[in-house]
């Protein structure tokens, strides 16, 4: 049984002028132990969808299931299990963390609140053995500091040996290393990947950069989302490879080069015609990108609307012209 299952997941914000849709029937799996990457532009509902899986946002239509539970009913200690064991790493190291507390306090109030841990000595030792987790050492220099004295990507850490506390599952990370240097960025992210090989937590990656994805994921999943729907979805290594949908094609050709992790020589360059990105309020008929696609074949692309199929290995796509409907 997988740990996570969407199916067929809307959610509509109301507006003035009526509803707006911004997730279109989101199909996921995810494994314990997995990391499923999702990619695409700012906008495109990547951070909503994030919110609905981390139980901070609800979801309009649909299934979502955490370990076989609807999480749309749960409520008592079934609601109280899936909050300690789905947590979210925040965007932004500055606003997450409380100025006043001293990052032993930070890491140690959870433990206190959830496990009920009174003795000083065994929160010293836990808040230690998190701090080195996390990569913070020697621990010392860390432990009584404050907020203000940390660099983002130690904040950032800090946020993360915080969320382990509650000895999660399953981590929303959303767009975690967009506001720390980009020298420290993978570094981050082996950081992340290491906490996964020790403690099997899963992860949905959010990220509006292939490349970053490309390397967090590698051999996992990735799926690629524009205007609210997934138009590609498979092994992460398949898509680099492989990537079949224009919009993937275009992304990958904006990511290379991207410090070495997609070289040049691995992407041939395709690029989207100049047209602004649509609106959620105004998404074109059809299939969503053909205005801005280079191959886009009127009277089929501006009028039908592609499904999510299979082209087998695990690999699909949301493309007319690539589904054999053309």
């Amino acid at each position: 049984m997988a740990l996570i299952e969407l199916k067929g997941i809307y959610k509509s914000f109301r507006q003035k002028k009526g509803d707006v849709t911004i997730l279109r029937d989101i199909n996921l799996s995810i494994g314990q132990g997995e990391t499923y990457c999702v990619v695409g532009e700012s906008g495109c509902g990547k951070t909503t969808l994030g919110r609905i899986l981390a139980g901070l946002a609800p979801y309009s239509d649909g299934s979502y299931k955490y370990d076989g539970m609807e999480v749309s009913g749960l409520d008592g200690d079934d609601w109280k299990r899936f909050r300690n064991e789905v947590q979210m790493i925040h965007q932004n190291p500055y606003e997450s963390l409380n100025p006043s507390m001293m990052v032993f306090d930070m890491i140690a109030y959870p433990m206190k609140k959830h496990y009920g841990i009174k003795d000083h000595k065994e929160l010293y030792d836990k808040v230690c053995s998190l701090l080195e987790l996390v990569g913070l050492t020697p621990v010392e220099d860390f432990v009584d500091k404050y907020p203000s004295t940390l660099s983002g990507g130690q904040r950032q850490r800090v946020s993360i040996a915080r969320i382990l506390a509650v000895e999660p599952k399953f981590i929303v990370v959303d767009e975690a290393t967009s506001m720390i240097d980009t020298s420290l960025r993978i570094s981050l992210l082996r950081t992340l990947k290491e906490i996964q090989e020790k403690l099997n937590v899963t992860y949905f990656f959010i990220t509006h950069d292939l490349a970053l994805g490309r390397y967090f994921a590698s051999g996992h999943k990735m799926m690629i989302m524009y205007l609210g729907r997934i138009v590609e979805l498979g092994e992460t290594d398949s898509i680099i490879k492989n990537p079949i949908h224009p919009y993937t094609r275009a992304i990958l050709t904006a990511a290379k080069g991207n410090s070495g992790i997609l070289e040049e020589k691995e992407v041939d360059r395709y690029e989207l015609k100049g047209v602004d990105i649509p609106s959620f309020s105004s998404i074109p008929s059809g299939c969503p990108l053909h205005p801005r696609c280079p191959e886009c074949k009127p009277g089929l692309c501006d009028s039908s609307l592609p499904g999510l199929v299979s082209l087998g290995n695990e690999h699909f796509v949301s493309c007319l012209r690539r589904d054999g409907q053309t």
